[in-house]
C-alpha cells in the first residue's frame, strides 16, 4: 500500500516510515521541517510542504496516489500550548481538516491520525479504557480532541475509514540506531533525564513531588516508539469504511518520574542531579493506558516497552548513533 506519511520527519512518524517499508508498505513524507529533519527521511519519497496548504497537499497527492494517509503533522507540547493556545489549534484543528479536504477531494479515504492521551484529561480511573470521558485539560488535549471530533464527523458522512490512537508517553528509539529523538529545545522526559547524565544539562527538573502518587512525582504509561510504529501499520488493516475507532497505546504500567530517574542513573552508570520545581499547569498526576482494545481488534501488544530497552536505545541513540546518522544523511 502506499501511504502519506505526514510529519514523517519527525520523531514518531520517521519510525512510522520504517515500519511501513519493513512491512512491504510504501511510505510518502510530508513535512515543513519546522520540527522534522531531512535526515530521518530515509524510507520512501520526501516532499516539502504544510498541511494547511491546500494546494501543495493536493499537489502531492496527486504525484504519489496514496491509499492512505498517516498523520502525524501537530504541534505536541502541553507547555507551549498553555502559553500559544491559537498556535495549536490552527495548526491541530485547522490543520487537519484541510488535510482532509484534500483526501477527500482526491477520494483517499483511510486515515490514521495520530491522537493522545491528553485527551482524557485527569480520569476518575486508572487504567485508562477507550471509554472514559475525554476531557482534556490543556489546549494540546483539546486541539487533539477537536480535531478527533472532524474525523468521527467525517467517518460518518463521507464513508472515509478512520483510525484514531491514542499515545501514552512516546519514549526510545530505533532498535538499530537508525533513527532517534532530536529536538531543539528538547522537551521530553527520558532525553532530558538523558541530557542530565551526560553532563550536557546541569541537573534534571523535575514539576511537582506533591502529587498523590507513591513518591510525589507524576506517573506515566511509557511505550517504546518502535511499538507505536508497529501498531500504525496495523491499523492500517483495521480501518473499515464508514467507522471511526480509537485504541489506546500503552503498557498499562506506570511508572513515577522519580522511578524513571532512578532507573537511568542505573543503566547509564552516572549521577543525575535533581531540582524540584512548582508542577507545570496542565499536567495530570497518573496517566496509565489500558490497551486491551488494541490486543484484541489489532493484534497488537508492546515488545520492546520495557524501561531498560526504553532507556539504552534513548542512549545509544544519543552518544553514537544521532551523531553517526545525521552528518552522512541531510541536514535540516
Amino acid at each position: 500500500m502506499r501511504v502519506l506519511v505526514t510529519g514523517g520527519a519527525g520523531y514518531i512518524g520517521s519510525h512510522a516510515c520504517k515500519a511501513l517499508a519493513l512491512a512491504g508498505h510504501e511510505p510518502i513524507t510530508l513535512d515543513n521541517l519546522r520540527t522534522g529533519h531531512r535526515w530521518a527521511v530515509r524510507w520512501g519519497a520526501f516532499e516539502h510542504g504544510d498541511i494547511a496548504d491546500f494546494a501543495r497537499v493536493l499537489e502531492v497527492l496527486r504525484l504519489h496516489k496514496p491509499e492512505a494517509v498517516m498523520h502525524f503533522a501537530a504541534l505536541a507540547y502541553v507547555g507551549e500550548s498553555m502559553t500559544a493556545p491559537d498556535l495549536y489549534y490552527r495548526t491541530n484543528v485547522g490543520g487537519t481538516l484541510r488535510l482532509l479536504d484534500a483526501c477527500r477531494h482526491l477520494g483517499v479515504d483511510r486515515f490514521i491520525f495520530s491522537s493522545t492521551c491528553a485527551t482524557y484529561g485527569i480520569p476518575e480511573v486508572v487504567p485508562i479504557t477507550e471509554d472514559t470521558l475525554q476531557a482534556p485539560i490543556n489546549p494540546y488535549g483539546r486541539s487533539k480532541l477537536m480535531a478527533e471530533h472532524i474525523l468521527k464527523d467525517h467517518a460518518s458522512a463521507f464513508g472515509c475509514g478512520v483510525v484514531a490512537l491514542r499515545y501514552f508517553n512516546a519514549a526510545g528509539a530505533d532498535l538499530d540506531g537508525e533513527i532517534g529523538e532530536d529536538h531543539d529545545p528538547e522537551p521530553h522526559l527520558i532525553p532530558l533525564i538523558l541530557q542530565a547524565a551526560a553532563g550536557q544539562r546541569d541537573s534534571i527538573s523535575v514539576f511537582g513531588n506533591d502529587y498523590g502518587t507513591p513518591d510525589g512525582t507524576c506517573v506515566r504509561d511509557f511505550i517504546h516508539v518502535s511499538d507505536l510504529a508497529a501498531a500504525h501499520v496495523g491499523a492500517l488493516e483495521a480501518c473499515k469504511q464508514g467507522e471511526f475507532q480509537a485504541f489506546n497505546l500503552g503498557t498499562g504500567s506506570g511508572l513515577s518520574v522519580g522511578q524513571v530517574i532512578e532507573a537511568t542513573r542505573r543503566v547509564t552508570g552516572r549521577d543525575i542531579p535533581v531540582r524540584f520545581v512548582p508542577r507545570r499547569r496542565g499536567d495530570p498526576p497518573t496517566l496509565v493506558a489500558d490497551a486491551q482494545r488494541a490486543a484484541d481488534i489489532l493484534g497488537w501488544r508492546p515488545t520492546h516497552s520495557d524501561l531498560d530497552t526504553i532507556l539504552n536505545t534513548a542512549w545509544n541513540w544519543m552518544h553514537e548513533g544521532r551523531t553517526r546518522v545525521r552528518p552522512q544523511i541531510y541536514q535540516s
